[in-house]
């Protein structure tokens, strides 16, 4: 359920946002264009939105700022806590993508960031199938993550990644289920969504899916 990563997050989270500033020159490539990724998102963004792995609400921040009704989800306490104190008094959830209380209000928007990797390829599919569910026709799923086009892009990246001495990126890279774009596209093809996907920097894209 992407929990057993929990541990990880809750030791990065006072440096998470160092991280994504590009001081790590490991994830250097991983994060860049970030705010740009976060605009693209909050953009592409209607009406009531849920947010799947808040970490230290950076793009809570942004959907809150361009007006968006919002309710997060966060498994990792630390994660919340620095939230919190960046969002004010916002409603943020403990909970995952399987796993999370029940929302009363009419979703229109999920949204996520650097988080949905960490659901296998089968946890996904459930995932998917509970968004198709609570979103009404027209409903968006916009997410941006690390996504390869082909197992042997991945494979070349692990390569180049361990050639570079970005031993931490390899693991990273062999460890999480960073999917293809052919697997989340049949899954979301197969839950009644149409799905693009645009390129953000060379791991991350912008998936955006609508429902029919």
């Amino acid at each position: 359920m992407g929990r057993e990563f929990l541990s990880i997050f809750d030791d990065w989270a006072n440096t998470y946002d160092l991280s994504v500033a590009g001081v790590d020159q490991q994830y250097a490539a991983v994060f860049s264009n970030y705010d740009k990724i976060l605009d693209e998102v909050v953009e592409h963004s209607e009406g009531n939105v849920l947010e799947f792995g808040v970490g230290t609400g950076n793009l809570s921040k942004k959907l809150i700022e361009a007006g968006h009704s919002f309710i997060g989800v966060e498994p990792s306490l630390a994660m919340r806590e620095i939230a919190k104190e960046k969002l004010g008094d916002v409603e943020i959830l403990d909970g995952d993508f399987l796993s999370f209380p029940a929302i009363s209000e009419s979703i229109n928007t999920i949204v996520s960031t650097y988080a949905f990797h960490h659901l296998t390829d089968k946890e996904k599919e459930v995932a998917i199938s509970n968004f198709s569910q609570m979103l009404p026709k027209d409903g968006r799923i916009v997410f941006g993550d690390t996504i390869f086009q082909s197992d042997q892009a991945k494979e070349q990246m692990i390569e180049q990644a361990k050639r570079q001495g970005y031993l931490d990126l390899a693991d990273d890279l062999q460890r999480e289920y960073y999917p293809t774009i052919t697997v989340l596209k049949n899954i979301f093809t197969l839950y009644n969504f149409n799905i693009a996907f645009h390129q953000m920097n060379d791991f991350v894209w912008l998936l955006l899916a609508k429902k029919n």
